[in-house]
């Protein structure tokens, strides 16, 4: 039975091979094979010019502004400074992150900041409230002494109401005792 239909398949496909093959398109040329033919075309071609991009020099110049200043942003509000307990001295580390704050907002006239004064958990509401005060007013006179507008900026303690840590060990209350830069 197979075999019938493997010999009947393959007699199929054999005719399906001559009934197309006979429908093929036959070429004839009507020339001589040796006669030549001259082909004449006078048109030249040239390919596409490429458009160069356009390129707005003003608008590259906005994005890259644009790009610096919200990195200088990012850096003015990362960074905190730190203070040692019961103080609101500045260390030398805290005065060179207020050198850089303070080149930021000389270069970017159009951002303010706000000072947040924060303390540690120790002490009672009004002392931390007001220690939290003067941590950020000295920030805050640093920062005019380093030549940025007062008017650009505010301060405001929060004591101890924000913890960065809530824990209460040494290493937690250090990390309390800061001063925030928001940028408003």
């Amino acid at each position: 039975m197979k075999i019938k239909w493997y010999v009947g398949m393959v007699a199929l496909l054999a005719l399906s091979l001559l009934v197309f093959a006979g429908c093929a398109k036959k070429s004839t040329t009507t020339q001589p094979a040796d006669s030549k033919v001259e082909v004449k075309d006078d048109t030249q071609w040239t390919p596409p010019q490429q458009q160069e991009p356009t390129v707005d020099e003003a608008t590259l110049a906005a994005e890259a502004e644009a790009r610096a200043k919200s990195e200088a942003v990012t850096e003015l509000t990362s960074v905190t400074i730190h203070f040692a307990f019961n103080s609101y001295e500045l260390s030398d580390e805290a005065r060179s992150t207020l050198a850089l704050k303070a080149n930021i907002l000389r270069k970017y006239k159009d951002v303010s900041v706000v000072i947040e004064g924060h303390c540690d958990e120790r002490g009672t509401e009004e002392y931390n409230l007001a220690l939290g005060e003067r941590r950020a007013r000295a920030a805050y006179e640093h920062l005019v002494i380093l030549g940025v507008e007062p008017e650009r900026m505010k301060i405001v303690s929060f004591g101890e109401e924000y913890p960065v840590d809530p824990g209460h060990n040494e290493t937690a209350w250090a990390k309390n005792r800061r001063d925030e830069f928001v940028v408003k």
